[in-house]
């Protein structure tokens, strides 16, 4: 859906959610200055029982000036509706009646979507899915630095101070817009109240650790989510906590923070995993979160739908007992490989040679000088180099980004003269870290075919990995069931993981 597509309705309501949080006043706020800018007739407002009353909050409403109106006897509305950080229907936001419906939000999709809709739930916050939206009308919402400055708060709040971005947009979003950082700086500090330091201390006296693989869980009240990563950092300072899982339980979520502070788990790996097909999970390699669909939890267990339960007993027992089961399923799946210092066996291998496939290919010093240190931006998230004369970065064949060495590369692909103009979902960038310059990749992009001459062993996997490579020792790579591990015949410590749904695409076995 194109915003543009609404400028058909003269009369527009945008609601947020009952209870609204900054997220849902900042993406509520950004349609409103869009649809404002377009001439049209529109009112911010939400509903429920109460009236705001966050410090944080009011502190937001009152110095970014948003105008949103309290409407508790609201119950039906002329024109257009839009819900905004949230889904018509749901139990978070109070049903109004209207002639016609759309829907912009950042969560899963919870029941079936008016035609008017945008869901993108691996978003961090509905801010940046209005920022984008916004931004593909060709405005700019650093016109205004309220506004923009909201929708940093709204992103920030939404994915517990950017610990939970996993999204290359959301970072995006956090790069480009213009922000008063004091303000930020005022509703940051102004965050927790004085019950929600009570519900904290009381989480962190009840933990439950887990000796063997040193991990920590801590079960909370329900409370605003930011403060499950307090409770999650503070846990993590404990000599001999790696991991730490802090969770509340509500009516309409189970919200989770993950902490790592060891290499070998990636919280935001960990995080995907807990929530599996319940939800949804994500963040940065040491700090993530992520969350449950109560209605999901209910139906995996079958438990039933009687409305007299509000999920208060029933569903705290679900949740708590789901999420031990996930952590202990988690730790006993994987082996660790660190590349370096392995060799792998040979039982089960099969030789392999790559099928001649098209590739694009970035000489970095194209792009910025040699020394530069940069941060390319891709869907699979941030990588950091400094560059030298002999860095390469490859295109996959599904938009994938991984560096190369030089003398590897001109080992495996002949370059062609031809231009390399596939696309892809997201399309990555390089930035100067020190300078700020963004340029895109895909301008610079060339083309090349593998050689097919480079020989391979591989087995496909029957236990999950995570594999430290001999190129780095810091990040793992994943290999689920099913995943192909493999090594480079001339170097046995270039070990690599290879997906199922690739490998036959790639490799063609050699008969011996």
């Amino acid at each position: 859906m194109r915003l543009n597509e609404l400028l058909k309705f003269n009369n527009i309501t945008i609601q947020c959610h009952d209870n609204p949080d900054a997220d849902a006043l900042a993406s509520g706020y950004a349609l409103l200055w869009y649809f404002e800018k377009m001439g049209k007739k529109a009112k911010l407002i939400y509903k429920g029982k109460n009236k705001i009353q966050k410090s944080n909050l009011k502190i937001m409403l009152e110095k970014l000036e948003i105008p949103v109106s309290y409407e508790p006897e609201l119950d039906k509305v002329k024109g257009l509706l839009v819900t905004v950080d949230c889904q018509y229907g749901q139990k978070n936001v109070s049903k109004l009646k209207a002639d016609h419906i759309a829907v912009i939000d950042h969560h899963q999709k919870s029941a079936d979507l008016p035609k008017l809709s945008d869901v993108r739930n691996n978003l961090g916050s509905a801010s940046t899915l209005v920022w984008d939206l916004i931004k593909k009308e060709g405005l700019d919402v650093n016109d205004n630095p309220l506004l923009a400055t909201a929708l940093y708060y709204g992103l920030y709040t939404d994915t517990n101070k950017f610990s939970e971005v996993s999204h290359p947009l959301d970072r995006d979003m956090q790069d480009e817009l213009i922000v008063n950082k004091s303000i930020i700086v005022e509703m940051s500090n102004s965050n927790i109240s004085l019950n929600e330091l009570k519900i904290t201390g009381n989480a962190i006296l009840n933990y439950k650790y887990f000796k063997k693989e040193k991990y920590l869980i801590i079960h909370a009240e329900a409370c605003d989510p930011n403060i499950l990563g307090v409770m999650s950092d503070f846990s993590l300072e404990t000599a001999g906590v790696n991991v730490c899982l802090a969770y509340f339980v509500s009516p309409i979520e189970v919200k989770f923070s993950v902490r790592s502070c060891v290499k070998e788990v990636h919280a935001n790996e960990l995080a995907a995993f807990l929530a599996g097909d319940l939800g949804g999970g994500g963040g940065h390699i040491f700090k993530a979160g992520g969350s449950l669909r109560p209605e999901k939890l209910k139906q995996k267990y079958k438990e039933s739908k009687d409305k007299k339960d509000k999920g208060s007993g029933k569903l705290e027992a679900l949740a708590t007992n789901y999420l031990h089961m996930r952590m202990k399923e988690y730790f006993d799946m994987y082996e660790v490989i660190y590349a370096k210092e392995t060799t792998l066996g040979m039982d089960g291998m099969k030789k392999y040679v790559k099928i001649p496939q098209e590739f694009g290919y970035v000489k970095l010093t194209d792009v910025f000088p040699k020394g530069t240190l940069i941060t390319v931006r891709t869907l699979e998230g941030d990588i950091d180099i400094t560059i030298d004369k002999s860095h390469y970065l490859m295109v996959g064949i599904t938009g994938e980004i991984y560096p190369i060495a030089k003398e590897k590369f001109k080992k495996s692909y002949k370059t062609l003269d031809d231009s390399f103009d596939k696309k892809f979902e997201y399309d990555p960038s390089i930035k100067n870290s020190v300078t700020g310059e963004k340029k895109s990749v895909m301008a610079y992009v060339k083309h090349a075919v593998s050689k097919g001459n480079v020989s391979i062993y591989a087995r496909p996997l029957d236990k999950c990995v995570k594999l430290f490579t001999a190129w780095d020792d810091e990040k793992y790579y994943s290999g689920g069931i099913g995943d192909y591990i493999a090594f480079r015949e001339d170097d046995p410590h270039d070990i690599y993981i290879i997906k199922k749904d690739l490998f036959d695409q790639l490799y063609k076995e050699v008969k011996m």
